[in-house]
């Protein structure tokens, strides 16, 4: 099938590089610590979430070589799943999976202790992919958990602690992500679009949605109000983002991911670069 949809590059479009954009969960600690400063804390930082784009590319590569078959049955992904769409072969994503691989093996000797938690992030999501995400609930989980990694290996890079309060934000505010996510995929497609929505329903999953971005709005709340005080004025940011992210899901149905809903929407990229810029300006001073 041809549509102006399809990927243009193929074996780049296969390792999905829009969605690279969460790695920035790994500056989190940067930021926050006040280390951005630091020009060999900001190298460390960099290289660990380099490590992590490399570890999503093979992990979208794995997914998309075992979910080809059900792909093709998909109403948009058999056009825009490379394998599914038939212009990447089998063989040749697993020869891409496989120097994908071996540049995280040997980055363990450049950053051993931050490519620990890469490497977590890699075995949660082999596991996710086979069985996790068949699961209700820890589907979920395991989506959140790969959010606080990047946190964690952040933090192993400055080789410094991390706030538990950064922790259970990231946490609350990933499973929000991934109540939402799984909620528009139910309604979108219904469903069949993957075996583990047969076992959830709207409701539960708003009420999902719900407990976990409250969650994550006092625990931000509580980080910045204890830990960086100049942080407060932040907050704002963060309740609007979180309220127009909800909105454009109910909209525009982009709930599905999290990562167009923030290329597409100006009001909330708009919104997460002044956060960040406020963020960075509040702990430089």
């Amino acid at each position: 099938m041809t549509t102006d949809k399809a990927p243009r590059r193929p074996l780049l479009a296969l390792t999905r590089p829009k969605q690279w954009v969460k790695n920035g969960f790994v500056l989190a600690p940067l930021v926050f610590a006040g280390a951005f400063r630091d020009r060999r804390a900001i190298a460390d930082t960099l290289v660990t979430m380099v490590f992590f784009c490399i570890a999503s590319a093979a992990t979208y590569v794995l997914n998309d070589l075992l979910d080809a078959p059900r792909d093709r049955e998909h109403p948009t992904k058999h056009y825009t799943r490379p394998i599914a769409a038939g212009r990447v072969t089998p063989a040749r994503a697993r020869w891409l999976l496989a120097v994908l691989y071996a540049v995280l093996i040997a980055g363990l000797a450049v950053e051993p202790r931050p490519l620990v938690a890469v490497w977590g992030y890699v075995v949660l999501n082999v596991l996710y992919t086979l069985w996790l995400k068949h699961m209700p609930v820890v589907d979920l989980f395991a989506i959140a958990g790969s959010f606080v990694l990047r946190v964690f290996a952040g933090g192993l890079a400055l080789q410094a602690p991390v706030s538990s309060w950064m922790f259970i934000t990231t946490l609350s505010l990933a499973l929000y992500l991934a109540a939402v996510k799984r909620r528009q995929e139910l309604e979108s497609n219904g469903s069949g679009a993957r075996a583990v929505l047969e076992r959830y329903s709207l409701k539960l999953l708003d009420t999902y949605a719900q407990v976990a971005a409250v969650g994550a709005i006092i625990f931000y709340s509580l980080f910045a109000t204890t830990v960086r005080p100049a942080l407060v004025s932040t907050i704002p940011f963060v309740l609007f983002g979180l309220f127009r992210y909800w909105y454009i899901t109910e909209q525009s149905g982009q709930g599905e991911s999290p990562t167009d809903a923030v290329w597409t929407d100006w009001p909330l990229a708009v919104t997460v670069l002044a956060w960040a810029g406020l963020c960075l300006l509040a702990v430089w001073h």
